[in-house]
């Protein structure tokens, strides 16, 4: 079967045990977005998961809808045809999915706002690299922050080329994400996912001047206040040093003279 854009088809069969077994599935709603040929589906309906598909490419319908057409009937599967980043989505508990790539971002996101129990998602290994790095590291960004701001993430497989069909050109890797409160209070939750892109839109800036090119969105009097309150040690840093809490306590900061 030909892989639609940037699809890649799992066909490692110890990969797809694996994956469908990472979390208890018995009896839950899983969210599966990109079944593709529905090797994955299958691991997953065998396991008595409630699956809840979310498919793009309408020429993979057909052979979706007959390989699992008794599943189908009895409603253990549910197909929904759109893009995951946008389409409204079925009611769920769990998400377990080959992600195509060139959503991983916008999906990663979404599902992190809409809510869920667990997530075991597949990602080219750079992002998920990056969404695991820490401070300091130069991995460490944007999506790094705002995702482990809200979540336990942790790297669980990583996969080469040769586990997919077609071959990507670059390894890949499996990600388990365990929501979570932040570790404190976010007063605006806006105003830190703003602070954050902001910052890293100019990463090789000291704190104190990425914070400086943010006036045209809150004031340059509210800005210079929020400079004028920070430590010098603090001002002086890039974002890719700054902590998750040193993240929320600025946009806290922030919110307080807004």
């Amino acid at each position: 079967m030909k892989a639609p854009k940037d699809q890649h088809f799992l066909i490692d069969t110890d990969a797809v045990d694996f994956i469908a077994g990472s979390v208890p599935i018995q009896g839950r709603k899983v969210l599966e977005v990109g079944p593709g040929g529905g090797v994955l589906t299958a691991a997953l309906l065998e396991r008595g998961a409630n699956v809840r598909a979310v498919e793009l490419d309408g020429t993979l319908l057909p052979n979706l809808e007959q390989r699992f057409k008794d599943e189908l009937a009895s409603g253990q599967l549910t197909i929904t045809r759109g893009d995951a980043s946008r389409v409204d989505l079925p009611d769920f508990d769990l998400v377990i999915a080959n992600l195509p790539y060139s959503i991983s971002s916008k999906i990663t996101f979404r599902l992190l706002e809409t809510g869920f129990e667990t997530a075991v998602l597949m990602y080219q290994w750079e992002f998920a690299k990056r969404m695991v790095s820490p401070p300091g590291d130069g991995e460490y960004g944007r999506l790094s922050v705002m995702v482990q701001t809200y979540a336990d993430v942790e790297l669980i497989l990583k996969l080469p080329p040769r586990a997919f069909s077609p071959p990507p050109e670059v390894d890949s890797a499996v990600v388990k994400i365990i929501p979570r409160e932040p570790p404190v209070k976010i007063l605006n939750r806006e105003v830190h996912a703003v602070l954050v892109r902001e910052l890293f839109s100019h990463r090789r800036k000291t704190i104190q001047n990425g914070l400086k090119g943010m006036k045209s969105i809150y004031g340059e009097e509210i800005i210079t206040k929020l400079i004028g309150s920070l430590p010098k040690d603090l001002t002086g840093k890039r974002p890719e040093k700054l902590s998750i809490l040193d993240f929320i306590e600025l946009a806290n900061r922030l919110s307080d003279l807004i």
